[in-house]
């Protein structure tokens, strides 16, 4: 009775090292099929499409949307210390360090990691992946490795329209709302923005998308049970990778902007 915390505590640790230990081999394996033929470049593209078009309407709402309120509520720090000439600077580094990428992961994880869990989850649970297995077809070369290198270019892609949204959500309050002038927002906006700014937030895309297809197609590969194992399969996906890219960002940001 007194040992059962301890013991629990201890299960749970041991289940979190082997879950992370098949996770990295299941990542190592669908890497290595990129580099062997056949490439599987129509699951590739279709992936691409789905990614690209299913979370463009959410990502570009919510852009906009964030970008304003970035500006709103930066203003309120900044007036009261008479400093409203960074605010334009201060919403163009937010965007394109840390909203653009952040963002747009979590509505990807939501909106299309959810759905490629399923995907891949349901032909476990049909049998589909057994089936490739019986024709000599590696299911995780031709399943899962195309899908991890789409949402490694995917993301950056949105990423770069949820920039510019993003600054244009805080341009427009700022300007419709906070009475700045255009011209001057504009420039000072020009002249804090930096190469690095936007590169670093494209790499952060990049591992970001890595990841949102990475959860997706491990979890929907690896689940049992039918109809609700395909569900667990797209709940664990949403919040392995939202957690994951908050955790990522951190360690991202701390390595590339420290100093």
């Amino acid at each position: 009775m007194v040992l059962e915390p301890v013991q629990h505590l201890g299960r749970s640790f041991l289940g979190c090292c082997q879950g992370t230990g098949k996770l990295t081999f299941f990542a190592l394996e669908a890497i290595f099929g990129l580099f062997h033929l056949p490439f599987y470049g129509k699951i590739f593209f279709a992936t691409l499409l789905e990614i690209a078009f299913l979370s463009l309407p959410v990502i570009a709402l919510t852009s906009i949307f964030a970008g304003g309120v970035i500006a709103l509520q930066s203003w309120i720090g900044f007036h009261q210390y008479h400093a409203e000439n960074a605010l334009a600077g201060t919403v163009m580094i937010a965007v394109t360090r840390e909203l653009g990428p952040v963002l747009t992961g979590l509505m990807v994880a939501g909106r299309v990691g959810a759905a490629l869990a399923a995907n891949i989850g349901a032909m476990r649970v049909t049998d589909q992946i057994s089936a490739l297995r019986s024709l000599a077809i590696d299911p995780i070369r031709m399943q899962v490795s195309p899908r991890l290198l789409a949402g490694l270019v995917a993301l950056p892609i949105l990423v770069m329209l949820s920039d510019i949204l993003g600054i244009f959500g805080g341009f427009a309050v700022c300007v419709g709302k906070l009475g700045f002038s255009a011209v001057p927002y504009i420039h000072s906006s020009l002249e804090s923005l930096k190469v690095n700014d936007i590169s670093v937030g494209l790499a952060k895309a990049a591992v970001f998308g890595f990841m949102v297809t990475l959860f997706a197609c491990y979890y929907g590969y690896k689940c049992r049970g039918g109809a609700e194992g395909v569900a667990r399969a797209a709940t664990a996906t949403v919040v392995a990778s939202s957690i994951m890219i908050l955790i990522t960002d951190y360690f991202l940001t701390d390595l590339l902007f420290a100093g």
